[in-house]
């Protein structure tokens, strides 16, 4: 499987917010927003992209980007993760069915049954601008890669 490709128009999905609602394709539409995809809350590479993009948050959203985070976690665990890290990046369960949104967007990693480390961009249209899809969940991708993807949106 590969990573949905630039120039894509996302797919329906739905996703649990920490709070239970839905967040859905049309909650993409009219911003550029970045979905980062991570494979489990409280693990250490996990635990250190997390506060690395939070620490570069004035840069990711400087130009009014909306940065989210998603694992296959269910939404407490992802609660419990982002106040134990005191991050603001807002998580987005693809729990059950578990990693539905992962595959639709190819960053869901298979023998592991998990999400893949994986950045998608996509556009105030609902279209992906940029993507990328780390060789393996153990790879964390910089705060470079948003970055460049941002700015070759």
């Amino acid at each position: 499987m590969s990573i949905i490709a630039p120039g894509t128009q996302v797919p329906s999905f739905s996703l649990a917010r920490e709070d239970g609602s839905q967040f859905t394709e049309a909650d993409l539409q009219g911003k550029t927003t970045v979905l980062v995809f991570y494979p489990f809350a409280f693990s250490p590479v996990c635990t250190n992209q997390l506060q690395v993009y939070t620490e570069a948050l004035p840069e990711i959203t400087v130009d009014g980007a909306e940065i989210y985070a998603v694992s296959t976690d269910p939404t407490f665990s992802q609660v419990a993760f982002r106040e134990q890290l005191g991050v603001p990046i807002q998580q987005l369960s693809d729990f059950e069915p578990k990693g539905a949104t992962a595959k639709l967007f190819g960053a869901y990693f298979e023998p592991a049954g998990m999400t893949n480390r994986a950045i998608v961009i996509v556009g105030p249209d609902g279209c992906v601008t940029w993507s990328h899809l780390a060789d393996n969940p153990g790879e964390m991708p910089g705060v470079n890669l948003i970055i460049d993807g941002l700015a070759a949106s």
